[in-house]
């Protein structure tokens, strides 16, 4: 929605919470208000979680004409409560109806509501951030019936969360040309994360999950589609991070917006052509220096090569489906926990097995274009390249802004509020 790190917002560390007073800053542009002013039509539906402690922090306030969702993390998929609160809504309104179906059902249908009501003679954004495939793992039972032969549930739950998803993809691709709308669109799916390994995901052999900095928690796949295109299914393997979607779509989109102080740098060039090289050689997985206060927490890609320097995060191994032992479950359980309350990890109390895998402190280099599962740890053996890549940290250092995580808000309690999760209480 920036263009921007984290770390350039103070988000660096972990998410927004419920109940944390604390947003995107509202002085920086979002997307949509940049579509807006190209004469767009700017639509959400789906999860924001990029704060509502305040009106001014929530979609319709930050470039959207409408939106329909949540505003928190996470939620139950049917009756849409977390953390004993109802978090539905449709603009600025509790939409109660929504409890009870299945949120790609109900996303699906505002959806082709949208798109068939769209006015033609004006362009169309619709950003539709899909509750699929987070936790908690929920599906019909009919999506996950389609995979017997998967024995973990885990997995086969989110096999068939998947399923549903991709069939509320299709139904985007139906209603745009029921509308007579998909020969002049453009389609973006991507990813924010790599998968929760002791939520179903599968991220093998790619090393750890979400919640690591390595790559099997933040290497991700994309895929963009358009009949405009003259060819059609090419590989792009140009270095892409997430903060570049927004000058692409600008550019895409034929609007015309420069930040100098945006992280992210057009690919659309690439994107259409699939041999011009990536603009991008660098990408900072992340700069959180509230973990130690010495070394912190950082890595950084450059060219082929990637440093990890500091806590690298709770999934240190290489997991199948179902392989994690109920013994580290338990204990990464325990540090999530921790994390989540306090935003530090405390280490005593936890298992003498997990320590001795995990320490707090860690120094990494790989080469992830040859070593793609980062199985081989270099760091020793390049002296000349670790200096160069923490020079790199260093110049990002100048540029990083605290984290901005405070403790949860007894004001934002759903209570306060008829039991929904509401803004206004910062």
């Amino acid at each position: 929605m920036t263009g921007l790190y984290p770390f350039r917002l103070g988000l660096q560390h972990l998410v927004i919470y419920r109940g944390q007073p604390v947003c995107v800053p509202t002085n920086r542009t979002f997307l949509p208000q940049v579509l807006k002013q190209q004469g767009y039509a700017t639509h959400m539906i789906g999860k924001w979680h990029l704060g509502f402690c305040k009106w001014e922090c929530t979609p319709t306030y930050r470039g959207f004409d409408s939106f329909f969702g949540y505003y928190n993390s996470m939620e139950d998929y049917y009756n849409k409560t977390y953390d004993n609160g109802y978090d539905f809504r449709d603009g600025k309104d509790v939409y109660r109806a929504a409890n009870g179906t299945y949120s790609s059902y109900l996303y699906t249908e505002r959806m082709e509501q949208v798109i068939a009501s769209h006015d033609q003679r004006q362009p169309l954004f619709l950003y539709l951030p899909f509750q699929n495939v987070h936790e908690p793992l929920e599906v019909p039972k009919n999506y996950s019936d389609l995979y017997p032969n998967i024995k973990d549930e885990a997995r086969r739950t989110l096999s068939g969360m998947v399923t549903a998803l991709d069939d509320a993809v299709g139904s985007v691709v139906a209603a745009l040309k029921k509308k007579g709308l998909y020969e002049q669109s453009l389609i973006v799916f991507t990813a924010d994360n790599g998968g929760w390994v002791t939520y179903g995901g599968n991220n093998y052999p790619l090393r750890g999950g979400k919640f690591t900095v390595f790559e099997g928690g933040t290497r991700s796949v994309a895929f963009v589609h358009s009949p405009m295109f003259g060819q059609k299914g090419f590989r792009y393997d140009g270095l892409m991070h997430m903060v570049d979607w927004f000058p692409t779509l600008v550019e895409a989109s034929g609007s015309t917006y420069t930040d100098p102080d945006q992280d992210g740098v057009s690919q659309w060039s690439s994107l259409q052509t699939f041999s011009t090289p990536s603009k991008r050689q660098e990408v900072v997985y992340n700069l959180d220096l509230s973990i130690d206060p010495i070394q912190g927490r950082a890595a950084i890609r450059v060219g082929d090569f990637k440093l990890v320097a500091g806590f690298p995060g709770l999934y240190p191994d290489w997991y199948k489906p179902g392989q994690i032992t109920s013994d580290a479950l338990a204990n990464i359980s325990h540090l999530a926990h921790q994390i989540s309350d306090t935003g530090h990890i405390n280490w005593s109390g936890v298992s003498e097995t997990l320590i001795a895998m995990e320490p707090p402190i860690f120094c990494y280099l790989f080469n992830v274009t040859d070593d793609p599962t980062e199985s081989k740890n270099i760091y020793d053996k390049h002296p000349d390249i670790v200096q160069q890549l923490e020079a790199r940290l260093a110049y990002h250092k100048t540029r990083y802004v605290p984290p901005d995580f405070p403790p949860y808000t007894p004001e934002a309690d759903p209570s306060r509020f008829g039991g929904v999760w509401t803004p206004g209480w910062c």
